[in-house]
């Protein structure tokens, strides 16, 4: 059995194997800053340590898992070098913890996080599968055959991993702190194809996944004529959406999926994909599907009296317009509020006239100061900049929350990456 120190343990992937190497029976604990991150509670209610940094932390006998956010200059990652302790960058880790399984990793510039959990439940089924998702979810299940995981594509991190199979569900310019174009972009996912061992399962429906070359298999899937597995006779209803399966032109089966949008239709598909071609059982699927959740911070809804209110990690104009979608064809008789804090100064920037598009899907948008990073403190814009764009939208913080009072009976997604939930927890608090 061995001690993990996780240098960083509340980011979402560190969390998430945190869990994962917990529920596999080795001991566990982990540092990062005092402030509180939605991660947390999990890791506690586990037992898992988390201690404020400090290089006194590590000590001899311990395995270190470093977070991609912190530098070779941090106290405790200095502290085990000097030790000369067993230390890991946490995608390095993930690489070689994988080749014990059959492992699906999830990628894509939207929807990793919840392709993954969909990924996670489907299959869990029908087969022990073992997951770690970017929501700060990970487990490790005994006997597990499957391996499901997110594969972020930030600083190219996904090249370490070689899975055997790999979801794509889009490529999109994203990140303008490290990549420089689009083609940048494209570039980082065409090497990551072609480390995959068995197959790609790609939206067919993306115009930049049809330029993928590789030597294996590449499935398409979407809603478009020529794909390999299409979705027919969408529809939404009360509970839900509907849809039919068409895998080479004959009918796979009907399908229904409690998530409302047609990307969540396309989630579903890649996920379909995945058990068609590992042949896990249909019925199962099916009754797995019809059960999913969702995942932390992806559209998770509360209510309060006739009033709905959303918490999404929405933070790219792309990832707002399938959010705002989703409310829309959900509570299709109610006004939808648009509660966005923009997450770096480069993204907003880069994004500028995107971001005020996509808001404006909304019946009205409230607009929080911009969020920041480690990484990137400051910038050439402020939050005015986006206002102007967006023809009566509002300021709002912690202290003005009671205007959102005025729409008793509607929608308020409250979207972004950074802590826009500090807003909704001061409405919440209003409220009570």
């Amino acid at each position: 059995m061995t001690l993990y120190h996780f240098v960083g343990i509340k980011g979402a992937g560190m969390s998430a194997l945190a869990h994962i190497l917990f529920d596999m029976g080795h001991d566990v604990q982990g540092s990062d800053i005092e402030k509180e991150f939605f991660t947390e509670i999990a890791l506690r209610d586990k037992g898992i340590k988390i201690l404020p940094f400090n290089e006194q932390n590590v000590h001899q006998g311990m395995t270190i898992i470093a977070g991609n956010a912190f530098g070779d200059d941090h106290p405790e990652i200095v502290r085990a070098k000097e030790l000369d302790l067993d230390f890991f960058r946490y995608h390095d880790f993930l690489g070689t913890f994988m080749n014990e399984y059959t492992s699906i990793a999830v990628t894509g510039s939207h929807g990793k996080t919840s392709t993954t959990g969909l990924l996670s439940h489907v299959m869990n089924g029908d087969k022990k599968t073992s997951y770690l998702i970017g929501d700060g979810t990970g487990m490790g299940l005994p006997d597990s055959e499957y391996f499901a995981f997110e594969a972020c594509e930030y600083r190219r991190h996904f090249l370490s991993y070689s899975p055997d199979y790999a979801i794509i569900t889009n490529i999109d310019f994203d990140h303008p702190d490290y990549f420089a174009s689009m083609s940048d972009v494209f570039n980082a996912f065409q090497e990551m194809s072609r480390k995959v061992k068995k197959g790609i399962i790609a939206c067919g429906d993306d115009e930049h996944l049809k330029d993928l070359e590789v030597n294996i298999p590449i499935y398409y899937y979407g809603i478009g004529e020529n794909n390999h597995v299409r979705a027919e006779n969408i529809v939404s209803t009360d509970t839900g959406t509907t849809f039919d399966v068409i895998i080479d032109n004959q009918l796979y089966g009907s399908f229904k999926t409690p998530m409302f949008g047609d990307h969540q239709v396309l989630n579903a598909l890649a996920v379909i994909t995945v058990c068609y071609l590992e042949q896990l059982d249909t019925q199962n699927i099916k009754e797995a599907l019809e059960t999913f959740g969702g995942v932390k911070r992806r559209f998770t809804e509360k209510k309060k009296d006739n009033q709905i209110l959303i918490d999404d990690y929405a933070h790219h104009p792309r990832e707002i317009s399938a959010t705002i979608e989703s409310a829309s064809k959900k509570y299709p008789g109610k006004k939808i509020v648009a509660v966005f804090q923009p997450h770096t100064f480069s993204r907003t920037e880069t994004f500028l006239q995107d971001f005020a598009d996509s808001l404006k899907a909304a019946d009205k948008v409230f607009l929080c100061e911009i969020f920041g990073s480690a990484r990137e403190t400051s910038g050439n814009l402020t939050i005015n900049d986006l206002a102007v764009l967006i023809p009566e939208s509002e300021r709002i913080d912690e202290d003005s929350v009671a205007v959102l009072n005025s729409y008793k009976n509607d929608v308020i997604i409250f979207m972004g990456a950074g802590d826009i939930q500090k807003i909704q927890k001061a409405y919440e608090n209003l409220l009570q």
